[in-house]
């Protein structure tokens, strides 16, 4: 029961206070303005609101299942019943850096068992929360100790990530762009990407997709990142990995690591990884990921990791513990981590087996074919369909598909269900589209 003293104490609910004077004023927080909604998010909050028993949304940043619903692998169901079953499970801080045994495993996974920069432990590693937050602390990481020069910029693709801007705007960080994508090819530019490359100021960082790009699904061949890679050496910029897909762009975790082992052997001054188990082990709420750090020289790396755990003090402490328990008890076992590249290739199958089946349905129609090879030459959970902003209106409203405006699907969000109502509405806003039997 509450004292008497605590019965009579109030908390302001208003937006003014009172001055010394004892006069009401306004609130010193008053100029706060509205801040814009996420688009990610408020495209989500659009589709929730929908009524109409048609809809579909295609822009969900997480893998559904064919009945449209998250699936959670049963790899996962399996770890967390062997980790509820530890009779010596706690609830304690984990380190700074995080819990240890994640923390090889990882490194094991995005470099290889037998990299040479791992028998030289000249890689820091920190748990991060998530994707993001490897790729804010590496944001922040750069602002503090990459060296001064006309501006501490990173370039990054064009089209972005949606959210690769504001995250290295957080940081202060400076940002530019380099060419990705042809939009009336639909791939990759290729030659403008190198040629920029070739002239940004020498010592650049420049931000990478390992695979899977978000949002257009265009990823440079094997031959391609090799020339990348040699043109980024010789111009020593600094190379910082995005790495959300590994395994879930192709169901082949090496395959989608390629990128980053062949540039980790050319012995870059540095090079960071953003790491995420957010889609391919489906810990979207878990937020488990890595920041890795690699250098030429073990003690270097030490120094690095050193800093990298004061940045993490002050922003989260220590990491969440149980998405990593998660991931450290699939990564540790054999047969565990077979099974988990067995659900690899369930979902990443499954994808692929919808890109073929939507432009099927869609170039079925007269004169339709190879209209829409996009849409299997690209790759990953993401594809950019070259639907433009009109379009992505009109399906919103008339046919009740959620699409971002710049054309990106989610390709999981396709199913037998709805793929062939889908296909109908392209075919609706653009004049191209069939209705194959499939």
């Amino acid at each position: 029961m509450a004292t008497n003293s605590e019965q009579h104490t109030s908390i302001p609910t208003t937006a003014t206070y009172s001055s010394n004077g004892g006069q009401a004023s306004q609130s010193p927080l008053a100029g706060v303005p509205q801040a814009p909604k996420d688009p990610m998010f408020g495209l989500s909050a659009a589709y929730r609101a929908d009524t109409d028993p048609k809809k579909v949304d295609l822009g969900v940043g997480a893998y559904r299942d064919n009945n449209a619903k998250p699936w959670v692998m049963p790899v996962v169901k399996k770890a967390d019943e062997i980790l509820r079953q530890t009779p010596d499970l706690n609830h304690e801080y984990l380190p700074i850096a995080g819990l240890n045994e994640y923390l090889s495993a990882s490194q094991q996974l995005v470099f290889g068992e037998d990299s040479p920069i791992l028998k030289d432990h000249r890689v820091a590693t920190m748990q991060t929360i998530s994707g993001t937050g490897a790729l804010h602390l590496g944001a922040r990481f750069l602002h503090k100790f990459f060296p001064e020069s006309e501006a501490k910029r990173v370039y990054v693709s064009s089209p972005p990530y949606v959210n690769h801007l504001p995250i290295l705007h957080d940081a202060r960080l400076e940002t530019g762009f380099y060419p990705y994508y042809t939009p009336t090819t639909k791939s990759l530019d290729f030659e403008n990407l190198l040629s920029t490359l070739e002239t940004i100021p020498r010592n650049s960082i420049v931000l990478l997709h390992a695979c899977a790009h978000n949002p257009t699904g265009v990823d440079p061949t094997q031959s391609q990142w090799r020339q990348i890679a040699s043109v980024m050496r010789e111009r020593h910029h600094l190379p910082f990995f995005d790495s959300a897909y590994q395994g879930f762009a192709s169901g082949d975790l090496d395959a989608d690591a390629w990128a980053i082992r062949h540039f980790a052997s050319l012995d870059f001054p540095a090079l960071l990884v953003a790491q995420s188990y957010a889609k391919n082990f489906g810990l979207y709420g878990e937020r488990t990921g890595c920041l890795h750090v690699v250098t030429q020289e073990a003690e270097l790396a030490g120094r690095i990791g050193s800093q990298m755990e004061k940045l993490q003090r002050v922003n989260i402490s220590t990491p969440p513990a149980y998405g990593a328990r998660i991931a450290s008890t699939i990564l540790n076992s054999p047969a565990l981590f077979a099974e988990w590249q067995s659900d690899l290739k369930t979902m990443s199958g499954r994808i692929v087996e919808m890109r073929k089946a939507l432009r099927s349905l869609l170039e079925n129609g007269k004169g339709g074919e190879g209209k829409w090879k996009h849409l299997t030459e690209q790759t990953g959970m993401f594809c950019y369909t070259g639907l433009d902003p009109e379009q992505v209106r009109q399906l919103r409203e008339q046919w009740h598909v959620y699409l971002t405006g710049d054309g990106r699907v989610s390709v999981s969000g396709l199913n037998w269900g709805n793929v062939r109502y889908v296909a109908e509405a392209f075919g609706g806003v653009t004049g191209k589209g069939g209705r194959a039997r499939i």
